[in-house]
């Protein structure tokens, strides 16, 4: 006798599959260093090492630049909290720097202006202390 419920098996998902391969790499380099040499030879592949470039410029930003104060994000390849004054631990902070990664490697690079690029409409400022982001650039 039955009772009109349905049983479905489901079958597990690769990770892969499931957040997609962009995401799996971003996960499994959350937690690695990117050395120097290999930031560097990054950074003379571009645009084509443009992941491994971005990750190895947040990392020093967030050696240089300790803190909590702003997160800069840096979709889809990381996000580190910089700056002293505050600690952010949970929920979104209070303070967000969203910029794309062409943009952040020439700020790094010393190749585009903080200001001239926010007032373009390329880099998002959330937050009273947001624009104090634009010390690591300089």
């Amino acid at each position: 006798m039955s009772d009109g419920l349905r049983v479905y098996v489901m079958r597990p998902l690769s990770v892969e599959k499931w957040l997609g391969a962009q995401a799996v790499d971003n996960w499994q380099m959350a937690g690695k260093q990117i050395s120097q040499s290999d930031g560097e030879a990054a950074l003379a592949e571009l645009p084509g090492q443009l992941p491994t470039a971005v990750r190895y410029l947040l990392q020093q930003i967030e050696k240089n630049h300790r803190g909590g104060t702003v997160e800069l994000r840096v979709p889809p390849f990381g996000a580190i909290q910089c700056i002293e004054g505050m600690n952010h631990r949970r929920g979104t902070p209070p303070n967000v720097v969203e910029l794309a990664p062409e943009v952040f490697v020439a700020l790094c690079l010393g190749q585009a202006n903080f200001e001239a690029e926010r007032a373009a409409g390329r880099i998002s400022l959330s937050g009273a202390r947001a624009h104090e982001a634009s010390l690591v650039f300089g």
